[in-house]
């Protein structure tokens, strides 16, 4: 019954700035490590940032190193990703990623589309 619905995807041009939500619902959102990934056309999932339940650790891959920053508002059982300075690579499906800390159960969002156009 854990649900994550992203929000917040779009088209834009490259510099410019977006930030996505993920909503979490069914669940304790103070219990779980958080993290977001990305597919572009024809490529594998990959890892963009994580962090975790307590919310001091957090890794970045080193291509949005500097530019992206992740969040989270436990009030709202929402998790942030803030992206700065995009890029037409930065092009994907982002996708929302939740692990249980208690049972490690996993879960995902339905992804939201980020298009940057140059």
């Amino acid at each position: 019954q854990v649900q994550l619905v992203e929000s917040g995807g779009g088209l834009v041009q490259a510099g410019e700035s977006l930030r996505l939500s993920c909503v979490v619902s069914g669940g304790t959102f103070s219990s779980y490590n958080m993290g977001w990934f990305r597919q572009a056309p024809g490529k594998e999932r990959e890892f963009v940032a994580t962090i975790n339940w307590i919310g001091m650790e957090i890794r970045y891959t080193d291509s949005v190193k500097g530019r992206f920053t992740i969040s989270k508002d436990n009030a709202k059982n929402t998790l942030y990703l803030q992206m700065n300075s995009l890029k037409p690579d930065d092009t994907a499906v982002y996708y929302c990623h939740a692990e249980k800390i208690t049972d490690a159960s996993t879960y995902w969002g339905q992804g939201t589309q980020v298009t940057v156009s140059s």
